[in-house]
């Protein structure tokens, strides 16, 4: 290959090149572009604060590490049903954590303890564990039988009333059966047994005990008098008073209730119906749940090292926390929450528990490792055969997950002091910290119209029974409209009244803007030239930015959660008004962002299941499942086939009456129907139905109202009409008496008048006297009247006779 050299015009234009390239580098070395100024911000965006126990006050929350946040929640003692109670704690925490996951994007990691061993698991066992024994072993009413539940009674109402009844009034040892009659009479005076309520919140429930254990005796002794003596009637008398029984039988047997098992056994059944309950309140599974029994070699460690930094000592096979050890060193401080609960005997004493016999040098000082006695379980320690404290539990469990800090630690308010307290000190005295825990927030008291919840105050609802009454939607919104830290008295007329109309106004809500939405995806025309966004547009976008703030401003304020109600409740007022002043005009984009908005943020709070992509706040059924398309589908197609062969029959048959007969259908169809299917049609003014989904039962209830009202309209109709019926009825029977009769026996009494014209018209009284001027005017007046009433009465016998 030759190669050449260039040209001259190639390098020339080469050159040209080479020049325009170096100017254009030279002016875009010499523009500069403007200055670029960071936005102002309008306001600032809120800081979450929390109200914290330990300052008493809102406090900024505060991560130790990014967005993970470590949590402890007090799980619970299970040894009975779950209540209400337990519904108020579990299901507000679930809300909090709800907000700080869902809302706030925090990494939580949540977890929860199940007590499975404690004094009232081990009494309730071992009391259930005798009376079961007791009942299998007793075949027939007797003698014996009586006695021992007799003796049971006697010590139940000397021992068990005592707190409640004044000295004066409580019966002395043998004197119980000559007593009962005077306490009976003076229990029936309120203010008396308000007194000795206030005495002992209990006195009720135990004096209703004596009351019901006294009557099946007596029914016992009848039948034994009678020959009666059958083992159903025994196993009668021993349930009647198995409140009484049990405890003297654990009195005289406990000792010999040896097997760990029996505890176990409740335990676990309780703990089962439990997490059922609260899989039914839609609670969320803890991320970590611990149980006592499994961390027992983790708490004798616990223990040990809590000695061993000189916060613990034994006494006669038990450990317990020194106080007074703890409060003296200069980086620790006792009963942070409750600093003023400190010396609080009955508080005290209730955190110990009812079996524990304290060994401990001072009041304050508190369990860590109890010493078993005979009937309770027992596990191997270096201080003998024993059980952990109360306190010690959560201690242990929580720093074994979560280590020596934790971000937040809830529980009820009444768990403060002692058990959160004892919580904080032990656990600060074993890892050596001056804060075990950054944020304590303590759910509020609940109250049942306005009174403590206590079997006592028959006022005792578990949560089985409240599901039966109330959704867990309802029980949830109940809640939602408290603050959690606040008191919460759960009212009937708070769930009829406040928290049924809120959940039917956002149920109505979600329908209306669903059938618009569905009405306006159906129209294949995509725009009608119109942009629908206008002055109304405007301010409604304006109200669902305002809104989002102040609900994100609400959510700071320590999870003010009736604040954040308010503002979507404020937010869906605002759009049914939109809705309605729009009418066709709607802007059906912007309603959908508005009702996506709302079911967000209230499925947020745990009030709705459902794919997330489902317009509204979600199913109230949690279990609700897969979907089985035919079951679903095939009770609307069936319908709309009936209604099709009804319109097709008789537009063939052509008859005079088809049209009327077409639009019957149709009002059947939409009346009778599609309402069990849930189905609604909202007939508009430009001929077109509006569809709505509705739950069957509201549509059912509504109809029937509708068709109530009908009734009694056309009663009250039919009522008019009799009425006129029998007043005209009564008018008319007056004239049945011919006018020329009227002034004569017995119309009128014998000797009224002397002599009568030939029409019957009085001429002279009784006495033959001739009617004065006045008495002559009214008896013509009278006659005149009668001549009608009978002519009327006359022609009514000729029609209704045919003639």
């Amino acid at each position: 290959m030759l190669l050449t050299r260039p040209g001259a015009s190639h390098i020339s234009r080469l050159r040209r090149l080479l020049s325009l390239q170096n100017i254009q580098q030279s002016r875009a070395m010499s523009v500069q572009q403007p200055t670029w100024t960071p936005p102002q911000r309008l306001r600032e965006d809120p800081v979450l604060k929390v109200y914290n126990s330990l300052t008493k006050s809102k406090t900024e929350f505060v991560a130790r590490d990014g967005r993970r946040v470590k949590w402890y929640n007090c799980g619970p003692t299970v040894y009975d049903a779950s209540h209400m109670g337990h519904a108020r704690n579990y299901v507000t925490q679930d809300i909090l954590r709800r907000i700080m996951t869902d809302y706030f994007g925090y990494d939580v990691h949540l977890v929860m303890n199940v007590t499975d061993i404690d004094d009232k698991i081990i009494k309730r066992a071992r009391q259930n564990h005798l009376l079961e024994k007791f009942q299998e072993e007793t075949k027939s009413v007797s003698p014996e039988l009586i006695a021992r539940v007799h003796e049971a009674w006697r010590n139940h109402v000397r021992q068990q009333l005592r707190k409640g009844l004044l000295e004066t009034d409580l019966p002395q040892e043998g004197d119980e059966d000559n007593a009962w009659p005077r306490l009976a009479e003076l229990v029936q005076n309120k203010d008396w047994k308000q007194e000795c309520i206030r005495r002992d919140e209990k006195f009720d429930m135990h004096f209703s005990s004596a009351s019901q254990t006294l009557a099946a005796l007596q029914v016992a002794r009848a039948q034994l008098s009678n020959g009666q003596n059958s083992q159903e009637a025994a196993h009668k008398l021993i349930a009647d008073s198995k409140d009484i029984l049990s405890q003297a039988l654990d009195d005289q047997y406990k000792s010999t209730v040896t097997d760990p098992a029996i505890s176990r056994t409740l335990a676990a059944y309780w703990e089962g119906q439990f997490f059922n309950d609260m899989k039914r309140l839609r609670v969320r599974e803890a991320d970590t749940v611990t149980r006592v029994t499994e961390y027992v070699p983790e708490i004798v460690a616990f223990v040990e090292g809590i000695v061993k930094n000189g916060f613990g000592y034994e006494s006669e096979g038990s450990v317990y926390f020194d106080t007074e050890a703890f409060d003296s060193s200069p980086q620790h401080d006792y009963a942070k929450l409750e600093p003023w609960s400190k010396g609080n005997r009955e508080l005290l004493e209730d955190g110990e528990g009812a079996l524990t016999q304290k060994s401990g040098r001072r009041a304050a000082d508190f369990a860590l490792w109890k010493a078993s006695r005979p009937g309770e379980p027992s596990w191997p320690s270096p201080w003998g055969p024993g059980r952990p404290g109360w306190h010690i539990e959560c201690s242990v469990m929580a720093s074994a997950v979560l280590g020596d800090n934790m971000d937040i630690h809830s529980g009820g308010i009444d768990l403060a002091f002692p058990h959160h307290d004892n919580e904080m000190a032990q656990s600060e005295a074993y890892h050596g910290c001056g804060a075990w825990v950054n944020y304590f927030i303590h759910t509020g008291h609940l109250h049942i119209e306005g009174l403590k919840m206590s079997k006592s105050l028959k006022n005792f609802i578990t949560i089985d029974e409240i599901l039966q009454k109330y959704t867990a939607r309802q029980l949830r919104l109940a809640f939602l409209t408290q603050l959690w830290s606040a008191k919460v008295d759960f009212t009937e007329s708070m769930m009829t009244g406040e928290v049924r109309s809120l959940e039917t106004t956002i149920n109505n809500f979600f329908t209306n803007v669903s059938a618009l939405l569905s009405q306006a995806s159906a129209d294949i025309t995509k725009s009608d030239g119109y942009h629908h966004y206008e002055e109304p547009e405007r301010e409604l976008r304006t109200a669902l930015y305002e809104s989002q703030y102040a609900f994100r401003v609400a959510l700071c304020d320590s999870f003010n959660t009736p604040a954040a109600l308010g503002v979507i409740r404020d937010l869906i007022t605002r759009t049914n008004v939109y809705i309605t002043s729009r009418g066709k005009s709607v802007n059906v984009q912007l309603l959908e962002n508005v009702a996506r908005w709302n079911g967000k943020m209230l499925r947020m709070f745990g009030l709705g299941e459902g794919p997330a992509e489902e317009l509204g706040w979600g199913a109230d059924d949690a279990s609700a499942g897969a979907i089985n398309r035919e079951e679903v589908l095939m009770p609307y197609i069936r319908s709309l086939s009936t209604f099709r062969d009804s319109v097709r029959r008789l537009a063939m048959g052509k008859g005079d009456t088809a049209l009327q007969d077409i639009l019957s259908l149709c009002d059947r169809l939409r009346d009778v129907d599609l309402v069990p299917l849930g189905v609604a049609l909202d007939d508009q003014e430009d001929g077109k139905a509006l569809v709505k989904l509705v739950p069957p039962a509201e549509l059912i209830r509504a109809r029937e109202e509708k068709r109530a009202q009908a009734e009694a309209k056309a009663s009250k109709k039919v009522a008019v009409v009799e009425a006129e019926r029998a007043k005209r009825a009564a008018k008319l029977e007056k004239g049945r008496v011919a006018p020329q009769e009227m002034f004569k026996p017995p119309n009128v009494p014998e000797g009224t008048y002397g002599s009568w014209n030939e029409d019957g018209i009085p001429l002279t009284d009784g006495e033959g006297k001739e009617l004065s001027k006045n008495a002559g005017k009214k008896v013509l007046k009278d006659w005149a009247g009668q001549k009608k009433l009978h002519d009327e009465w006359l022609a009514y016998q000729k029609e209704t006779s045919g003639a």
